[in-house]
């Protein structure tokens, strides 16, 4: 599909959102172990911000069904602008959680921008235009953890600047170049902290729920993995934050390709349905290479695995979410979506932290496989 002009606007903030927080992802859990914090305190604090996007993601994309995309995704980015530069300054333990929890109450940028690619795209296209968003995903970790690693080496303090400089410059973007899509705004309605409601709402509807279980399957398996590979990688194989950067840097590369290149053709040859399970089993036999990997080396065809699956497997779930409801509903459902996205993001951390202080580091690849396992099965189901 080609990129319109609101598609590329967003697809460059997207960009510049992704790399700002990817900058701090190889060397967050080193500062905080520097700080005397054991694996699964690293945890409790890296799900900090996902405890409180939970709470924010369905209120801040109801907000935008009703008052707007725009002022919603501004407010949201300066959120994040502040977080950073909280951790930048921070000495202790503490003031990490601060900056982890302003980041994740109101900067649910995602939610926003996701629904907004909902408003410019149709139902046919809506799966690649989300594949076309994925790229921001991609350039961000292929350009993010590199720098952080880099910098990490200047001190800590270096890339948590840089990133807040970066997240300035979308707020930038945003208020001077992105137009508004909602023209019709949905009527005021009373809000309240955690609308139980709208998960019962989504969550009963089979039509809906499937993809929102697989989704949740899957952000759980990635979590459980993501939040404690730095960690693992330095257990293992003896990793520095510039190798965790590396790693990172080259699952982004691949998602670019992926995303950017094959994934519309693939669509087209072999439907989405097929290219979920493709996506399932590819990245459960990644993981399976991670857990048996001796060395570097043999670490990156498992990498490469996994990170193939993994770049197919968002947009297609994210494409189905969208396509179950109705075009006022938008920013409802990719809201309940990503507070079950962040209600993993809560516990795989902690997973992972309490296989990683307890037990052997390859339990924590075991538990991720478990939960893609049963995203696959659920593909299967439906």
């Amino acid at each position: 599909m080609k990129l319109s002009k609101e598609l590329l606007i967003i697809l460059v903030i997207q960009i510049t959102e992704v790399l700002g927080f990817s900058l701090i992802l190889p060397f967050l859990p080193f500062y905080a172990q520097d700080l005397g914090a054991s694996p699964l305190i690293i945890a409790l604090v890296l799900s900090s911000f996902s405890l409180f996007q939970f709470i924010s993601a369905p209120i801040l994309g109801r907000l935008s069904d009703i008052y707007g995309r725009r002022p919603l995704l501004i407010a949201s980015q300066i959120s994040t602008f502040i977080s950073f530069l909280i951790l930048a300054k921070s000495t202790s333990l503490t003031m990490i959680f601060l900056s982890r929890a302003v980041d994740g109450l109101l900067g649910s940028n995602f939610t926003i921008a996701q629904a907004y690619i909902s408003d410019i795209s149709t139902k046919k296209n809506r799966s690649k235009a989300f594949g076309i968003s994925g790229i921001a995903f991609g350039i961000g970790f292929l350009i993010g953890p590199a720098i952080g690693g880099f910098l990490s080496k200047f001190g800590f303090s270096v890339p948590a600047f840089i990133a807040s400089g970066i997240s300035f410059l979308t707020i930038l973007a945003t208020f001077f170049f992105l137009p508004e899509t909602v023209t019709k705004k949905t009527k005021p309605g009373k809000i309240v902290l955690i609308d139980w409601s709208v998960f019962t709402k989504y969550l009963s509807n089979k039509k809906i729920s499937m993809g929102l279980w697989q989704f949740l399957s899957y952000i759980m398996a990635l979590t459980i993995w993501s939040s404690n590979f730095a960690l693992y990688a330095d257990r293992k194989f003896s990793f520095k934050p510039q190798d965790v950067g590396f790693v990172l840097a080259f699952i982004g590369l691949t998602s670019i390709v992926l995303r950017g290149f094959l994934l519309s053709k693939l669509i087209d040859k072999y439907g989405e349905k097929q290219l979920k399970k493709i996506s399932a089993l590819t990245v459960i036999l990644g993981l399976l290479g991670l857990t048996g990997a001796k060395n570097f080396w043999l670490l990156l065809p498992s990498m490469s695995l996994f990170a193939f699956g993994n770049g197919l497997a968002r947009p297609l779930i994210m494409g189905s979410i969208s396509k179950s409801v109705n075009e006022n509903e938008q920013g409802a459902v990719i809201g309940v979506a990503n507070s079950l996205g962040s209600l993993a993001r809560i516990v795989g951390p902690l997973i992972g932290g309490y296989l990683l202080t307890n037990f052997f580091p390859e339990s924590v690849m075991l538990a991720s496989m478990l939960f893609m396992a049963i995203g696959a099965v659920l593909v299967l189901k439906n």
